[in-house]
């Protein structure tokens, strides 16, 4: 008899295990601790702005095979934007760029050069000590944020210099942008959770794990709440699939990571979403992109510093539609009704340290494995890391035996 997967976490990561698992034929039990899934992938609607909202816009690519195979597979809604958007600097002066990492490169072939010093960089380098002032501004700095959210004098030089090379080895459709123009929760998670009620898994949402029990190298039993106990069968496996800290608080063994935060501000401004592509990126300002959809623009700062994250909702709000106001030539208009949201664990900090000591999937116990974008994936710890990891736990689960 094939046993049941208790995957522990409905955020990218454990939707797309236990969907892998689900398609298979394997009975699954999915354990979230909030009320709904979707982990920091989440949508809202915001009484202020009476707007749905997701907590970060996030941008996709096309090299994100993954995530955009998962939009698919629940008949999500992903859409590539125009061959051919702008990027504007904060004093105005704007350039159209095309999507692709040669085509960013203001200075040519010079600013692409540190690509094969980034590649080769040893194990404890940074981007800055790869990457030329003038080089960096241009192009590695805003790229390291967006792909890292790191900024360039912490971030892993190897993990940059790989994903770039993708991007180039990829062409334009590589790096071409994909939105979701109805919502992060209508494209990656509310169709998964319908796709794995259909297929007959138990979703339990309002129920944290609060402990594993272990007996001769196997989890034998999940505690919830309120003192309750959970067997684990012993042709039965657990999934990990939380945030790196959530999983090290039930299995000590998982490496401790500091944290990097993304602000957004999101404005009900009808007048400059009319005037502005559904993506602007920004040079020389405090965020890195502006987002439209529908009515409302929303600014994503990544590697937020921590004045940013620790100022007054009103005075980041302040400062972050100056930015906006100067790209859509508006400077002039008052602050728009807005919501700040601030995402103070949005990824691990991706330096080297955290490039060499992430952990696989498999532990200690032959029927536990961890998922997210903080495992060795071998990619950023981004959408795509984090389904890609449940992807990979699923196929360890289903070679795994008893």
């Amino acid at each position: 008899m094939t046993g049941r997967t208790h995957v522990v976490g409905a955020g990218l990561a454990g939707l797309a295990c236990a969907l892998a698992l689900a398609r298979a034929g394997r009975p699954v039990t999915l354990w979230e601790a909030a009320p709904r899934a979707g982990g920091r992938c989440r949508t809202f609607h915001d009484p202020v702005l009476d707007r749905v909202l997701d907590n970060g816009p996030h941008l996709v690519v096309g090299a994100n095979r993954a995530v955009r195979a998962h939009a698919r597979a629940i008949g999500g809604r992903l859409e590539p934007l125009d061959a051919a958007y702008p990027l504007r600097h904060a004093d105005g002066t704007t350039r159209t760029v095309r999507p692709g990492v040669r085509h960013l490169a203001a200075g040519g072939r010079r600013d692409l050069a540190p690509l094969w010093r980034l590649l080769r960089a040893p194990p404890g380098a940074v981007v800055a000590d790869c990457v030329g002032a003038a080089a960096l501004a241009r192009l590695w700095e805003p790229l390291c944020l967006a792909v890292l959210n790191t900024p360039p004098a912490a971030a892993s030089a190897r993990l940059l210099g790989r994903t770039a090379a993708v991007l180039l080895a990829g062409g334009g459709y590589a790096a071409r942008p994909w939105v979701a123009p109805d919502g992060l929760d209508a494209a990656l998670v509310a169709p998964a959770v319908t796709d794995l009620e259909r297929a007959g898994a138990h979703v339990h949402f309002g129920q944290r794990i609060t402990g594993l029990a272990t007996t001769d190298g196997r989890v034998t039993a999940l505690h919830a709440r309120n003192n309750t106990c959970v067997s684990v069968g012993r042709n039965e496996s657990v999934v990990l699939a939380l945030p790196a800290d959530a999983a090290r608080a039930l299995w000590p063994t998982v490496p401790a990571f500091h944290q990097r935060a993304i602000v957004a501000a999101h404005f009900r401004d009808a007048a400059g979403a009319a005037a502005m592509p559904p993506l602007l990126g920004l040079t020389g300002a405090t965020g890195q992109w502006l987002f439209r959809r529908g009515d409302v623009v929303s600014v994503v700062v990544s590697a937020a510093g921590a004045d940013l994250v620790a100022a007054p909702a009103a005075d980041v709000a302040a400062r972050l539609w100056t930015d906006a106001a100067n790209a859509l030539g508006r400077a002039a208009t008052p602050l728009p009704p807005c919501r700040v949201v601030k995402e103070r664990r949005a990824t691990p900090d991706q330096t080297p340290a955290f490039a060499t000591t992430r952990p696989g999937p498999r532990t200690t116990c032959a029927n536990l494995f961890l998922a997210g974008d903080w495992t060795a994936t071998g990619l950023p710890a981004t959408l795509d890391g984090a389904v890609r990891s449940g992807w990979h736990a699923a196929r360890l689960v289903r070679r795994n035996r008893p």
